[in-house]
């Protein structure tokens, strides 16, 4: 059985579900509630899995590494599989001018070039029933919804082109006893020094380079205790090299886990990388 989040988009996650050979029946994608709910009942439940969109394979969203972070013990994502956007702006007529309708999944995959169109949204749940936003948008309001779903009677509007056809990742979250990499993978890794002090990231950084990982992501965070915890992600080639720098974690009392192994998926470009322009020497 496989879950979701309820503001997830239930055709695009099975989608990436079935594109990536996920699924084990046809019945659907059980709709679990929030994030937090989400991946407690996937530790609770054996054979249990979600699909859950997880930001990028090099820039992970950072609610989600929190949420996996407090999950319960072996929870973690096991595989990542990327889909295409099918977002469209439709309208009752090409000429369509009332306001737009969109929901929680369409907002977050689309928001920026919405924002670039200069279309200002009205926010629905994902949870709302297609009609109801027709009926929300007005006679001659508009919507933002997936190609599958698009109304009878509803046409594509110009500038509508512009929302699709863009990467979205989703992955595959499981309990597991002990990650296993039997091929290069993608690691996403949370650790925290028990106590922190002058020079202490310092060391741990240098455990990490010790062992030979490049960071592809790094990002510190607060935690309710005083020391911070640090998400970083980077290429493994197989179990042996993360098992050393695991062990060189635990003889210096840096408190760690797992929190995704993506096989396969290495040196994957970022589509949000810069160009920065430093300060003259």
């Amino acid at each position: 059985m496989l879950g979701r989040i309820t503001r997830e988009s239930a055709l695009t996650a099975w989608r990436a579900a079935s594109d990536a050979g996920w699924l084990t029946d046809e019945t659907g994608l059980l709709d679990l509630g929030s994030t937090t709910s989400v991946l407690s009942t996937v530790g609770s439940i054996a054979d249990l899995g979600a699909v859950v969109q997880i930001g990028h394979p090099s820039r992970p969203d950072p609610e989600l590494e929190h949420a996996l972070l407090s999950s319960p013990p072996g929870v973690q994502l096991v595989a990542a599989s990327v889909v295409e956007s099918d977002w469209l702006w439709v309208g009752p007529s090409r000429g369509a001018s009332g306001h737009t309708v969109v929901d929680e999944a369409g907002m977050r995959d689309c928001r920026h070039r919405l924002r670039a169109m200069g279309v200002n949204p009205h926010l629905v749940p994902t949870t709302m029933p297609i009609e109801d936003r027709i009926s929300l948008a007005g006679v001659d309001g508009m919507l933002v919804i997936e190609r599958d779903a698009v109304p009878d009677g509803f046409v594509e509007l110009p500038g509508s082109e512009q929302l699709g056809a863009r990467p979205l990742w989703y992955g595959l979250v499981r309990r597991v006893t002990q990650s296993q990499i039997t091929e290069p993978s993608r690691i996403w890794l949370a650790f925290g020094p028990t106590i922190d002090h002058r020079g202490s990231l310092h060391a741990v950084l240098g455990s990490i380079a010790d062992v030979g990982f490049d960071l592809v992501h790094l990002r510190s965070h607060p935690t309710h205790d005083g020391p911070h915890v640090f998400f970083c992600a980077f290429d493994a080639a197989a179990s042996a090299e993360v098992d050393a720098l695991l062990g060189m974690f635990s003889s210096r009392s840096v408190a760690h886990r797992i929190l995704a192994v993506f096989p396969s998926v290495v040196a994957t470009a970022d589509p949000s990388a810069l160009e920065p322009r430093w300060q003259a020497p």
